[in-house]
């Protein structure tokens, strides 16, 4: 078996792709973070890796710059996370090298969420106004971004065969794993406005369209991320939002409109399509907001003040 580091971790990536079903993208990052660990060690068999060395690199990390000063916490354990898969993977092929467990992470503050209020949401989704179509688009792209809470990569991935006659559709998401999300009305109404007016041959749900034009006939290119991510910032302006809003934000919008009404955590991770409930914890300040207000309103009232 060859204990080579760069030909090991060539195989790591592949089973991360092949066998576990990782996104493209994340092995595009356990490729950079892991190369940069080993550019860092240089050491070339993996019994040579210690856990001094990693400390060492922890300590590189964390003085290095970031896009806003000093690297994140997050960031930093993004390399451990992915330098502790590769030491689990040379284990199962029973190939000496420091333990994973003995790779701690290191401790980070809860996560803010960028958040937006009911009426901000509501001055987002009017945005779009008139029935041109760009804006057509752009307004069914938002509405279906709120109704089902998918990824930006997800919407972007969907083609025009989603049947409108149904509330819901299946998606595949991280991992190649397929949920369930469900249309409401508007959504429905929107997507079926738009589709009404398109008049090109692409398979994609949402594209791109050149300035004005229809392109009738014409085989368009399927819309990107980074162009839904410009439109919602486009929009968020237009509306008089001064903060910053993306389409993740209306993804946390989604989920914190189901929470404030009722819905239980389970279900809001199944909708999101998040592997680990803790994921989903983030929005607990929801949960804790209404629990608060069910204690104000139901503690100790008959007792004598």
């Amino acid at each position: 078996m060859a204990a080579d580091l760069k030909t090991l971790k060539t195989q790591f990536l592949e089973y991360i792709e092949i066998e576990k079903g990782r996104s493209v993208k994340t092995v595009e990052n356990y490729d950079r973070y892991l190369r940069r660990f080993l550019d860092y060690a240089k050491v070339k068999s993996p019994s040579q890796i210690t856990e001094a060395m990693v400390r060492e690199f922890r300590i590189t990390l964390n003085r290095s710059s970031g896009v806003s000063g000093t690297m994140k916490k997050n960031t930093q354990n993004y390399h451990l996370i992915a330098l502790r898969a590769f030491l689990k993977f040379l284990r199962k092929r029973d190939i000496e090298s420091l333990n994973p467990e003995r790779i701690e992470l290191a401790k980070t503050s809860g996560r803010d969420l960028d958040l937006i209020t009911a009426d901000e949401l509501n001055r987002i989704m009017k945005a779009p106004a008139g029935d041109e179509l760009v804006a057509l688009r752009d307004r069914a792209i938002l509405e279906l971004l709120f109704s089902t809470g998918l990824r930006v990569s997800e919407l972007c991935g969907l083609n025009q065969d989603l049947d409108l006659s149904r509330d819901e559709f299946s998606v595949r998401g991280k991992g190649e794993k397929v949920r369930v999300v469900f249309l409401s009305a508007s959504a429905k109404k929107a997507v079926a406005e738009y589709l009404k007016k398109r008049g090109d041959m692409s398979e994609a749900l949402f594209v791109s369209y050149g300035k004005g034009s229809n392109a009738k006939g014409k085989d368009l290119p399927r819309i990107t991320p980074r162009s839904i991510e410009r439109m919602v910032k486009q929009y968020a302006i237009k509306a008089g939002i001064t903060r910053k809003v993306t389409p993740h934000v209306i993804r946390h919008s989604f989920a914190t409109d189901l929470l404030e009404n009722g819905a239980d955590l389970r279900s809001v991770q199944a909708l999101l399509g998040h592997a680990n409930i803790a994921t989903t914890q983030v929005y607990t300040h929801v949960t804790d907001k209404h629990l608060r207000e069910v204690h104000q309103a139901f503690h100790g009232k008959r007792r004598k003040q």
